[in-house]
């Protein structure tokens, strides 16, 4: 696992906002650097008229994780792992739906897949990407 050096204060202001958000020091660090990774201006692969890559992500729901692709743009959800792989979704929302559905029929479905499923690589939920490339 990496590691970083990091001040005194610095630990304690990251402890401080983890206690607050309900989530761990890395989880922390995780979404400040997604955050800034939305914020910085885009590089010239990022305004060519190529297609956005697909990210990595996956959801954990009734015991159960979910490995699937987000293609930015048309934002579309392709599932790649469990029963349900292969499977394409119009919207991280309708695949969402369809992962509580499969796993436990006798609940309401509707679920934000935005907020549903998290990025592979940081653990921030895929949200931090919605204005970006969808």
């Amino acid at each position: 696992m990496p590691h970083i050096d990091i001040d005194d204060a610095t630990d304690r202001y990251l402890a401080f906002a983890a206690s607050i958000a309900g989530l761990t020091k890395g989880e922390v660090v995780a979404r400040l650097v997604a955050q800034a990774q939305l914020e910085s201006p885009p590089s010239s692969a990022e305004t060519s008229d190529e297609a956005p890559p697909a990210v990595r992500i996956y959801a954990d729901y009734a015991g159960h994780r979910t490995y699937a692709t987000f293609v930015p743009g048309p934002g579309r959800i392709e599932i790649t792992s469990g029963p349900l792989s292969g499977r394409t979704f119009r919207t991280p929302s309708q695949a969402a739906r369809e992962i509580v559905s499969h796993y436990n029929p006798d609940v309401s479905p509707h679920r934000n897949g935005w907020s549903f499923f998290l990025l592979a690589s940081s653990g921030a939920p895929l949200q931090t990407l919605r204005h970006r490339g969808a």
